[in-house]
């Protein structure tokens, strides 16, 4: 009895750590990475925060590691003087104080503007919404070893169409891309997401935007245990916050009703050859993350040309991403995305 008590107890201990485990929302843009960060803070129990925290993406790559001392103080003082910051709602001479005593990774940075933030509004939990992080796994989860990672998926077709609705799209600061580049930097982020969750398979999941969006309850169902989180759907619902209220396409009910679903919107945007091309090029892909195919498999016959771009854009994207970070061309980290006041604050 003595044993069965002490397991008891160990299996208790090893859940209520998990119910406070950090949470990384990860996903390719355009994929419904808002949707679900905004269905987590609507749920309770997570640590509101609407701003943004890209201490892995930019501050580390423009100003250097958080380890030495002066690269330490410019990223502090730089994020004090940023919209995220002001967002987070907490003291800046409190906050910078910490983080210069006590900040030496990325994970560090996080984990202390974070906390802090939670223990403000008297949560025991936060979540953190970037999606380039799912191309950070490793990093993060290096920093952070509690950390869960929620990767959603889309349709690379929708993600396509959307992206290049957008305009300019330019991952990395690179030049504009065109329709198939797109679709293989879709391609790039999702695979390397899955590659890097099957290292750590209890600790990763993935979830489908469709599904997300077409049977709420059951995906947040699975989500709920996977996270050991109560995802209560008609108080998110009830809650409403962000993209839940601003959007009346988060939910089957009233996609039901939109005249321009954002499930398979490829279908109506998209030219046959376009499509074509697209499951030519990254049909793969789309099939392993189970979204059907079109096309006839004899019209997706690789040109020279596409086989050369898929295989040179996939090289381009692994070459940028390891110069931003390994090289002084993070330096060139775009900061005007932090929204930066003018003057620094003097409580630093």
């Amino acid at each position: 009895m003595h044993g069965n008590a002490d397991s008891s107890a160990a299996e208790g201990n090893i859940r209520a750590l998990r119910s406070r485990r950090p949470v990384f929302v990860t996903g390719c843009h355009r994929s419904g990475t808002n949707l679900i960060y905004d269905t987590l803070l609507s749920a309770g129990g997570f640590a509101v925060y609407r701003g943004y925290l890209p201490v892995y993406k930019t501050l580390i790559p423009h100003f250097g590691g958080l380890e030495n001392t002066s690269s330490r103080k410019r990223i502090v003082d730089t994020w004090i003087r940023s919209k995220g910051f002001t967002r987070s709602g907490l003291d800046a001479g409190e906050l910078a104080s910490k983080l210069l005593a006590d900040c030496r990774t990325g994970g560090d940075f996080l984990r202390i503007t974070m906390g802090e933030i939670a223990r403000s509004q008297r949560v025991d939990r936060w979540a953190v919404y970037d999606p380039d992080n799912l191309v950070r796994i490793p990093l993060i989860k290096a920093d952070i070893p509690d950390a869960l990672f929620i990767h959603i998926v889309r349709d690379g077709r929708d993600i396509a169409v959307s992206l290049m609705k957008m305009g300019g799209f330019t991952p990395f600061h690179g030049r504009a891309r065109g329709l198939l580049e797109t679709a293989l930097y879709w391609e790039w982020m999702v695979q390397k997401g899955r590659d890097y969750g099957r290292q750590i398979p209890a600790d990763y999941m993935e979830i489908h935007y469709e599904e997300l969006v077409d049977d709420p309850r059951s995906t947040l169902a699975k989500l709920s245990q996977f996270l050991d989180h109560d995802l209560n759907y008609d108080r998110i619902r009830s809650t409403g916050l962000g993209r839940l209220r601003e959007s009346n396409s988060s939910f089957r009910e009233e996609i039901k009703q939109a005249p321009d679903s954002p499930v398979n919107r490829w279908k109506q945007r998209l030219s046959p050859d376009d499509v074509i091309a697209l499951e030519t090029v990254v049909g793969q892909s789309l099939v392993e993350f189970g979204y059907a195919l079109t096309s006839m498999e004899g019209q997706r016959r690789l040109s020279l040309w596409q086989t050369a771009l898929a295989a040179s854009y996939r090289r381009f994207l692994d070459a940028k991403f390891w110069l931003k970070h390994h090289t002084p061309l993070g330096r060139l980290a775009d900061l005007s995305e932090l929204e930066l006041s003018e003057q620094s604050p003097s409580t630093i």
